[in-house]
């Protein structure tokens, strides 16, 4: 007897839109913009700059091409992502948010510090470095006690990938607010981290006993980079245990 199996991704991306039920709330429009499964995720590994199409996939580990495909192209369908051609020397294709589509680091720090404090959040599962640094900008805050800023240069290596190359950002703490982008070329900085993304996410997250990761490697002045830590720190951890119903 044949056994029919039905492809998950083929069948979200074929289902009916929302609008199609009469439903005109906006944010259901938004999931049919980004509510299939991988679409999210593909929009949060471009949030901090353009990316190949082979970087998206060694990031997002677990995407088929056949997918990351499809749901590059449903992105540009719908005006949240662009494709371009760099110049020589480098004539290669680079998928990149439209304005529009960087607003929706928004919502993927909304998520963030909502799901947080999810009984079920996979605190010790990896990230890869873009997305650490993101759930840092999610929760990030100025500090009254660093009354002139610092700034810290970060070198995190994804620790799911074999001879990966360090992916850098430049921090700024001060008494109002932090900020992190993505530097390729950064100048100079008051402290300079090298880590593997595990190994820092057990500081900003937690989620590994400090005698269990490997010591940071740090060029320069080490109170700068307490202070970026104390100012990304999560700021809600998920409980141990699911609460009891009432």
């Amino acid at each position: 007897m044949a056994v029919c199996t039905v492809d998950y991704d083929d069948f979200m991306s074929s289902r009916r839109t929302y609008a199609s039920y009469n439903d005109g709330c906006a944010a259901a429009h938004a999931l049919d913009l980004i509510g299939d499964r991988w679409t999210l995720i593909v929009v949060r590994e471009l949030i901090l700059g353009p990316k190949r199409f082979a970087e998206l996939q060694r990031d997002l580990m677990g995407i088929s091409p056949a997918i990351l495909s499809q749901r590059l192209r449903d992105l540009e369908d719908r005006s949240i992502v662009v494709r371009r051609s760099l110049p020589a020397p480098a004539r290669v294709d680079v998928y990149e948010l439209t304005n529009w589509g960087k607003q929706l680091e928004a919502v993927n720090a909304a998520l963030s510090l909502w799901a947080v404090s999810s009984p079920e959040f996979p605190m010790d599962a990896d990230m890869s470095p873009d997305a650490l640094v993101l759930a840092m900008r999610a929760h990030a805050r100025g500090l009254d006690s660093q009354p002139s800023p610092v700034t810290v240069r970060l070198m995190l290596t994804d620790a799911r990938l074999e001879d990966a190359d360090p992916v850098t950002y430049t921090a700024t703490v001060g008494p109002h607010e932090t900020t992190i982008v993505k530097t390729p070329d950064p100048g100079p900085a008051d402290a300079i981290v090298s880590a593997t993304a595990t190994n820092w996410k057990a500081r900003i997250v937690g989620a590994f006993p400090l005698d269990q990761v490997s010591p940071l490697a740090i060029e320069g002045d080490a109170s700068a980079v307490d202070a970026l830590i104390e100012a990304t720190r999560l700021t809600a951890l998920a409980p141990t245990a699911k609460p009891n119903p009432a």
